[in-house]
């Protein structure tokens, strides 16, 4: 059986959104919105329109914000409608069901079997991800999907192994978390009636924003969690970037594009808080070096002046917002 919920698609000619492009700074931000960019790419909608969320990110503790497109955006930008899926048979029966509607599935998914991920987690690493299917077909056993910075087909025994296909019954085994897109009342509007719906979103996103600096507050807890991880060495530091600086970083590159996609399309000078978005996620990127060879090296590092510059660059981008949006 095929079923295809985007059937013009062929993974080998994909082209990736810019947002994906070898001039990022962070080519990769988190798996859930790196997926939304290709998903909402290949439906011919503009990514930069969800990504105001960006401006609530916080230091949570011990990550920063896993940030995510809320549902409610994108029904109100390009009237797509996120439901979870209930996944009561197997996630194979379930997601072919909602292709067959014309549904995309999004799944939580183990990088293991993903062939994409050659060279980090495929067949080394069982690492929970979030991939979209948009195309099966049981009698090639072959999947194509969104994961990351592109489009991708898998077949054979990783198409096997990921849906369990004639695995005996495990009443241990618990599926993953699952999701279905509705595509039937999308919206493709203009790029000025998009701009003028992400502004009024934006407000509401700069509003929820942290109620102090977290950048000032996640200072202290940064220079102790470095010193930390030197006895564990770099792949502790691995998981713990990319639960901390890289969402940090690519969140304000984020924002900065997200901003200078707004005033391009009419929606105010917002060219002074973007530079300071930027400055942020330059900043990141050289620190998530500079802690790397402190973490390896294991020699004393006083990065503490990084961190006050990176506190600095967030009061004056929200400053030029507070400004910007009243």
């Amino acid at each position: 059986m095929l079923v295809s919920a985007l059937p013009h698609l062929d993974a080998a000619g994909y082209a990736p959104h810019t947002l994906h492009g070898e001039t990022r700074a962070w080519v990769e931000t988190n798996c859930y919105i790196d997926v939304w960019i290709e998903v909402l790419n290949a439906l011919g909608l503009e990514p930069a329109a969800c990504m105001g969320m960006v401006l609530a990110n916080d230091f949570d503790g011990d990550q920063w914000t896993f940030y995510k497109p809320p549902h409610e955006d994108l029904a109100a930008l390009y009237g797509l409608q996120v439901h979870e899926l209930n996944v009561w048979r197997s996630i194979l029966d379930n997601a072919c069901e909602q292709l067959q509607r014309g549904r995309l599935v999004l799944t939580e998914i183990d990088a293991f079997h993903l062939p994409d991920t050659a060279g980090t987690d495929y067949r080394r690493n069982h690492v929970k991800t979030t991939i979209a299917m948009a195309r099966i077909d049981t009698a090639t056993q072959t999947l194509a999907y969104f994961h990351n910075r592109s489009y991708h087909q898998l077949s054979g025994e990783d198409f096997v192994n990921l849906f369990r296909v004639g695995f005996a019954h495990d009443p241990a085994f618990m599926p993953f978390f699952a999701e279905f897109v509705r595509l039937d009342r999308i919206q493709h509007r203009s790029p000025q009636d998009l701009a003028a719906i992400a502004k009024t979103l934006l407000r509401k996103h700069f509003e929820r924003r942290p109620v102090t600096n977290p950048i000032t507050a996640y200072l202290p807890r940064f220079v102790a969690d470095i010193e930390a991880l030197k006895p564990q060495g770099l792949a502790a530091y691995h998981a713990y970037a990319f639960a901390n600086l890289r969402q940090l970083g690519s969140g304000a590159e984020l924002a900065a594009y997200h901003l200078r996609w707004l005033e391009a399309n009419g929606q105010g000078v917002l060219e002074a808080a973007a530079v300071e978005f930027t400055a942020i996620s330059d900043t990141t990127k050289m620190l998530l070096l500079k802690a790397a060879r402190a973490v390896m090296s294991k020699k004393p590092a006083d990065l503490a002046p990084v961190l006050k510059t990176l506190a600095a660059h967030w009061d004056a981008a929200m400053g030029h917002l507070a400004l910007a949006l009243r």
